[in-house]
């Protein structure tokens, strides 16, 4: 009866998945392994293609490939590619020592210049991150790859460790150096691949270190965070990451699977064009941000009532919480009263009015992260209440870049992650450059701001550095180019069979390396 039973919860989930597009049963696709042992991770994350720019964090998370250098859980970095390095009393060269004994999964070996010419290629990528550092020259010098920079920059680590610089063979690029597949140095390497939903990876016996005892593992895209509950619930799925809130709740009451949660350092908060007409004035943004009844979003919505954000960064971000600035707060007499001292009225219907324009925006969002529309449908009531009209286009991500670029987002509810650089002034810099960022500020800019970020990517001075993070966080703070709306918790439901299961608080890797799955 009991196996009965399973069997039809699991031709229940898959046939969810059909139903929501996604091709069913036949995803776990075995290859080299049986089906019992094959390892099945399910997240929202759809593969866009092989270029790093664009799905290398899928890459990094399977540990297809691997970087120059790693991070802890602390974001402290790690030798990784590099087995150690150096860097000049001057802070402008360093020099990573090549690890030896490494060889890419086609079985050609890793050395300096292979390093060289992946390093370069991420430095020539249009809006890449590398690009945004210092860079005079990256060289190899025996198997020694040197990096010259033309001022100091304290962040070149954690910069060498994001996705978009993963280290590929010479044989992943074509003539043009885009990249035509994915050859990498990890304990796994890339089978089938077949976007924009699925793909396999197989366990590299050539592995330089430690060997997983996952033979094969699948990944598979599933956008509605239901499908992946179901998935999870089911027994078709090993692990699942992002669950939503409620789905979250009921595994935990089933007792059927594990269902871990870790603090991370992203944050849920509201892109705002600071250009445009209705939203232009601090003030206007003041009242936006206290019109939040951020309390009741993380208490009813995320099910975590000490989640709503007071500040951008959450506690798990340390010496970027600054403790020492006013708080966000709930207080709608004060929205209702910078709005009107803003020059906004009632008009007929409630709606606010100024010169003839009503204050109707729309705010763009995606349900990749599931509590994201519902927090946008909480946020449409809240804003109602002090005259703003407000209408909800839940989309694909993807959109929200689009409409930075072109100039047409007025609102954005994202779900940002701070820590896709080990050091979040990686990020601040992609997000926050006088010229604005896809996730970050659009049309905004700070000179005391940009000058607080380019100095602190400059010191090693602990002191100075805070310092400076603590100015940067108060005018972000004061202006609101973004405004905060929660603080995130990373959730996977994770089946009884797995061991060694654990949440990276940096989101760069799923751990398929150190679980296994018992028969």
């Amino acid at each position: 009866m009991l196996r009965k039973t399973a069997s039809l919860l699991s031709a229940s989930a898959r046939a969810l998945v059909v139903a929501c597009g996604v091709s069913g049963a036949t995803w776990i696709t075995p290859g080299t392994a049986s089906e019992a042992d094959v390892f099945n991770v399910v997240a929202p994350f759809e593969v866009k293609g092989v270029e790093p720019s664009t799905s290398g964090d899928l890459f990094l998370k399977t540990r297809v490939a691997e970087t120059l250098v790693d991070a802890d859980e602390n974001g402290n970095p790690l030798p990784a590619l590099a087995e150690r390095w150096e860097v000049s009393d001057d802070g402008k060269v360093w020099r990573f020592f090549v690890r030896p004994g490494v060889v890419f999964h086609d079985g050609s070996k890793l050395t300096a210049d292979s390093i060289v010419h992946a390093l370069n290629v991420a430095l020539g990528r249009s809006g890449g991150l590398l690009a945004k550092a210092p860079i005079d020259g990256i060289a190899a010098e025996g198997e020694v790859v040197v990096v010259t920079l033309k001022q100091p920059f304290a962040p070149l680590l954690a910069f060498l460790a994001h996705n978009t610089t993963q280290i590929l063979a010479p044989a992943s690029y074509a003539g043009d150096d885009t990249v035509k597949t994915v050859i990498g140095t990890g304990p796994f390497k890339l089978g089938a691949f077949e976007p924009p939903l699925k793909f396999s990876v197989i366990r590299f016996e050539n592995y330089w270190g430690e060997r997983p005892a996952i033979a094969q593992a699948h990944y598979l895209a599933a956008g509605r965070g239901e499908t992946r509950a179901l998935l999870a619930e089911s027994g078709d799925a090993d692990y699942v990451l992002n669950l939503d809130p409620a789905s979250r709740v009921r595994l935990e009451r089933g007792g059927k699977v594990d269902v871990l949660s870790i603090a991370i350092p992203r944050t849920v908060l509201i892109k705002v064009n600071a250009g445009h007409p209705a939203l232009k004035d601090v003030a206007t943004r003041e009242a936006l941000s206290a019109a939040i009844d951020r309390e009741g979003i993380a208490a009813a919505i995320l099910r975590l009532p000490d989640a709503g954000a007071t500040q951008l960064f959450p506690p798990s971000v340390g010496t970027w919480h600054n403790d020492a600035i006013a708080p966000l707060t709930h207080d709608v007499d004060k929205a209702k009263t910078l709005l009107a001292q803003a020059g906004w009225k009632a008009g007929a219907d409630g709606v606010l009015e100024r010169d003839g324009t009503r204050f109707a925006v729309t705010l763009t969002t995606y349900p990749d992260r599931p509590e994201l529309p519902l927090i946008a449908a909480a946020l449409q009531e809240q804003w109602r209440e002090v005259g703003i009209a407000v209408t909800i286009n839940s989309t694909n991500s993807s959109e929200i870049p689009a409409k930075h670029q072109d100039g047409t987002l007025e609102l954005g509810l994202v779900a940002r992650n701070f820590a896709l650089v080990p050091d979040p002034v990686g990020t601040i810099l992609q997000d926050y450059p006088p010229e604005g960022g896809d996730w970050g500020a659009l049309n905004w800019s700070n000179a005391e701001f940009s000058a607080a970020i380019d100095a602190l990517s400059r010191t090693a001075d602990k002191a100075e550095g805070q310092a400076l993070r603590d100015k940067a966080v108060s005018i972000l703070q004061a202006e609101l180019p973004v405004i905060p709306v929660a603080w995130y918790q990373q959730t996977a439901a994770v089946s009884k069979k797995v061991e060694g299961a654990r949440l990276d608080p940096f989101e760069r890797d799923f751990g398929l390396a150190r679980m296994r799955k018992a028969p």
